[in-house]
């Protein structure tokens, strides 16, 4: 019924316990899992959980925050290790101006070499923007020139003149469960005007938990509650917007359903 678009299952928090965390994912009604990697030191184990497990599935990249400690992971690199057939996109990867854990100049080389592998590899790009909309919009689209690639922005908290921009690049949005946080009225906003065919859902687990689990590690079943929320928020049958965003994750990481 429902797709976890992007978690974090190899981190502190879910690993401990985690066929347990699959099985309460499992009868959540959560279909398929999207395990993200962050630096290049993941990638064998994320890779290796998606192999072990039919309905993870695994990303290479490097965060923003890693951008610095990773100078050498190219293009070349991102694309080799893609090839593996239970990796299905490229990220994360983008811009994180609000704690400056690396360079900015290197997280913008960092960022243009994922949008390349996306490119070559026609995976999508999961992008990470924080506090850096402008430099973000303007890669994304100053790339786009060169070659269409797919993308999404996952865990989007951005402005409405943001969200508008990257669909008019043919980008998707995911929805997080910030989205169900007291304080989050601006970001409500903006999902009601996000297309439902370009809409997708996450966990961002062992992040940023939804109410009514707010205070607990996220886990990859919370997707559900973030579910309800949108449709209530949207005023569409859960149903409805859990099968549209089934079907626009499938879309968009063909490769997880080939």
């Amino acid at each position: 019924m429902f797709v976890d678009s992007h978690c974090h299952l190899n981190y502190k928090g879910l690993v401990e316990d985690q066929q347990a965390v699959l099985g309460r994912a499992r009868a959540a009604g959560v279909s398929k899992m999207l395990n993200i990697s962050t630096r290049a030191s993941e990638w064998d184990e994320v890779i290796g959980l998606a192999e072990r497990e039919d309905d993870v599935m695994a990303s290479v990249g490097i965060h923003p925050h890693e951008a610095d400690v990773h100078a050498d992971v190219e293009t070349e690199t991102l694309v080799a290790r893609a090839a593996h057939p239970r990796v299905v996109g490229i990220g994360e990867s983008g811009l994180d101006y609000y704690y400056d854990r690396s360079d900015r100049a290197r997280q913008r080389q960092s960022f243009r070499a994922h949008v390349a592998a996306a490119r070559e590899t026609q995976l999508p790009l999961i992008v990470h923007t924080r506090d850096a909309e402008e430099d973000t919009y303007e890669i994304l689209a100053g790339e786009m020139g060169k070659g269409r690639y797919p993308a999404l922005i996952h865990c989007f908290t951005a402005s409405q003149d943001f969200a508008d921009k990257v669909l008019a690049l043919g980008l998707y949005i995911s929805i997080s469960g910030i989205v169900t946080f007291k304080n989050a009225k601006a970001l409500q906003e903006v999902t009601r005007t996000v297309p439902l065919d370009r809409l997708l859902i996450e966990t961002d687990s062992p992040f940023l938990a939804p109410v009514p689990h707010r205070g607990r590690p996220c886990e990859p079943a919370f997707v559900a509650d973030t579910a309800r929320f949108l449709a209530e928020l949207r005023g569409e049958a859960l149903e409805t917007l859990a099968e549209a965003t089934t079907a626009n994750f499938c879309a968009l990481f063909a490769k997880a359903t080939a």
